[in-house]
């Protein structure tokens, strides 16, 4: 069972707390994961815009910016299972978040994970 003290849970809201930091003053020292983050911010932008069109990434509470990043970088660039990924995210929603926060990271998530099955449906029928 995750816990607080997780590593992995250690890390990840070092990481979401660097990108909240940095969406408001560039930031000297950055780690590898963040940086990374960083290299691709506009295609996880693209998706998020994607997945809450009607939240332009400009009007986006800067927590649940950081904290969607964090996760479509996670959703589209490594090997963790997606259910871990969302559920984290909504747990560093509640967390750092406000009370709406938890909910609207969970449904854009979701939107990002159905559109990214269907295009691995659409490629397995080609």
């Amino acid at each position: 069972m995750k816990t607080a003290k997780d590593p992995r849970h250690i890390k990840r809201r070092k990481v979401v707390k660097a990108l909240f930091a940095q969406s408001f003053t560039k930031q000297a020292h950055l780690s590898n994961s963040v940086k990374r983050i960083l290299d691709k911010t506009e295609k996880i932008d693209a998706k998020i815009t994607d997945a809450a069109p009607a939240w332009p990434i400009e009007k986006l509470n800067k927590i649940d910016l950081a904290v969607l990043r964090l996760a479509v970088f996670e959703l589209e660039y490594t090997k963790i299972p997606p259910k871990v990924v969302i559920d984290e995210a909504v747990e560093l929603a509640k967390e750092f978040g406000s009370e709406a926060s938890a909910p609207f990271i969970n449904g854009v998530l979701g939107s990002i994970l159905k559109s990214n099955d269907k295009k691995n449906e659409k490629t397995k029928e080609i």
